[in-house]
């Protein structure tokens, strides 16, 4: 809804969206000045102001869709250099109750309170938990320890989405690397070892939250990639 509302927007005032059509090349003038593009199918469309603008990876902009030699071999190289592997893991949880966090106690009507409609971040209370989080994923190769934990709880602000009573909650974690260097695959032991690892450290945060749980879903950074 919101991707079509901006469409609606641009196209309101003047643009074309084309949709299922990818982009080949970047066309460059005489002057090495971008002005449009070639499609897959052959197609080329050009720049009325002589600008365009590419929401593409730096290294798909700059190194797939310009010719060789357009820009300087530094640039380039540390362009080639960006590594885009994920470091998350997200983990969609279904739960039978509304978490209860020990900082913040839920009332006795276990209605949502502010803090269930915002972003909540666990384990990075000191910035030593965050390093020592991306020192077992960088340094280690293996998964956190105490993983860096963001939850939200969309069911807090829409209620349709999860029965009564019951709630929606998405965890994204950190660090965990694409390839493990401890031999492991990202296999199905593995997504519920680490899973269980972010419930305990959870469940200090907002104890029964382990018991809550009827439900999830867990994308490593080779499932978020797939």
């Amino acid at each position: 809804a919101v991707s079509a509302a901006i469409a609606r927007s641009a196209q309101e005032h003047g643009a074309t969206v084309l949709t299922d059509k990818p982009v080949r090349s970047i066309v460059v003038n005489g002057s090495d000045q971008a002005c449009g593009v070639v499609l897959e199918d052959g197609t080329e469309i050009r720049a009325k102001m002589q600008v365009v603008m590419s929401n593409a990876t730096p290294k798909v902009t700059y190194l797939d869709l310009l010719s060789k030699g357009l820009l300087p071999e530094e640039f380039s190289a540390e362009v080639s250099h960006v590594d885009y592997k994920s470091p998350v893991t997200k983990i969609n949880v279904a739960v039978n109750q509304l978490p209860n966090f020990k900082a913040a106690p839920n009332t006795g009507s276990q209605q949502p309170l502010p803090h269930h409609r915002c972003t909540i971040h666990l384990n990075c209370e000191d910035s030593a938990l965050i390093d020592e989080a991306y020192h077992d994923a960088v340094a280690r190769g293996v998964p956190s320890k105490r993983p860096v934990i963001e939850m939200c709880i969309p069911s807090s602000l829409d209620p349709t989405i999860a029965p009564a009573g019951c709630h929606v909650v998405t965890l994204f974690t950190q660090y965990t690397p694409y390839t493990r260097k401890d031999g492991r695959e990202w296999d199905q032991e593995a997504r519920n070892e680490y899973a269980d690892r972010v419930f305990d450290n959870i469940e200090e945060y907002a104890p029964g939250f382990k018991a809550s749980v009827v439900g999830r879903d867990i994308l490593t950074p080779p499932d978020l990639e797939k």
